[in-house]
């Protein structure tokens, strides 16, 4: 019998993908060898990171201006990889801090350039998302964590900006469709919501690309794995053979749009006794409630 995970991450993940990632790692396609044997730079695992990439295109929408890159490191390296990338010293970069991921953002981002803090529910101990603030046209980007995993709060809109998105999606990736077009760089941790611990997706848009005056070593310059597939140097195979697993049955389950059915529908039977019940009590703003990390208390 299935048990019952109440992590934050890693989730549970189809038992179609389990089932499959089990024989791949004993045989691949009858082999004789497992995935994990396979070279990288083999047909098998090119074939693999292809039909990832092709998936991730097709299930988002993502126009050619976007590439998709499979790193390391976590969303945690992105913290100071995206500014690294995209800010200047002398550049200011907006952040909104809705909790402690986007606070360690905020954090590592400082040490590239300017960070202005458009607006913070830190005061409250992260129980709601603010939404009254306004971005200035002179900013680099504005960063934003789409859910919030300790809080238990998502942005259901996201905010409109005269300037590019990034956005840390590691906690809801997947979860509902969304137009990519106003986002310069998207990543996300594949352990959340995608695949296993290992891998780090990142969406990044041309204009994202070599706009900074410092010198970018290789292994941490964006376009190094845009000009190598993401094959620079040995990328996590197993976890990206997964995670295109997962990307199959997300596109036989709906897309996007058939995730977006069964988190609400998960969500509303969990947060409709939490309001029925007074043995529970909610944590957060409902209208900033989150469909993926649901939060309470007992009284």
């Amino acid at each position: 019998m299935k048990k019952h995970n109440f992590s934050a991450g890693p989730a549970i993940l189809p038992a179609s993908v389990l089932k499959e990632a089990g024989r791949a790692a004993a045989n691949y396609q009858g082999m004789g060898l497992s995935l994990l044997e396979l070279s990288h730079r083999g047909p098998e695992f090119t074939a693999i990171i292809e039909e990832a990439n092709a998936l991730m295109r097709e299930i988002i929408g993502l126009p050619e201006e976007y590439h998709v890159l499979w790193l390391t490191g976590g969303a945690s390296t992105q913290f100071y990889m995206v500014p690294f990338n995209v800010l200047n010293e002398d550049e200011t970069a907006a952040y909104i801090e809705t909790g402690v991921w986007a606070n360690k953002a905020i954090k590592e981002a400082r040490y590239f350039g300017n960070v202005e803090i458009l607006a913070s529910s830190k005061e409250e101990n992260y129980t709601y998302i603010p939404k009254k603030f306004r971005v200035p046209k002179n900013t680099r980007y504005l960063h934003i964590t789409s859910n919030n995993t300790i809080y238990g709060t998502q942005l259901h809109k996201f905010p409109k900006s005269p300037v590019p998105l990034v956005c840390d999606m590691s906690s809801d990736f997947l979860s509902r469709p969304f137009d990519p077009a106003p986002f310069g760089i998207i990543y996300a941790g594949a352990q959340k919501n995608l695949g296993p611990a290992g891998a780090t997706v990142v969406i990044v848009r041309d204009d994202m690309l070599g706009t900074v005056r410092r010198h970018l070593p290789s292994m941490l310059d964006y376009r190094t794995f845009v000009k190598e597939n993401s094959l620079y140097n040995t990328p996590p195979v197993f976890p990206i053979y997964v995670s295109m697993l997962t990307l199959r049955w997300i596109k036989k389950s709906g897309g996007l749009k058939g995730m977006q059915r069964r988190n609400r529908a998960k969500g509303s039977i969990l947060y409709q006794e939490i309001d029925r019940n007074p043995l529970f009590r909610g944590t957060v703003a409902k209208e900033d409630r989150s469909l993926m990390n649901v939060c309470f208390v007992m009284e």
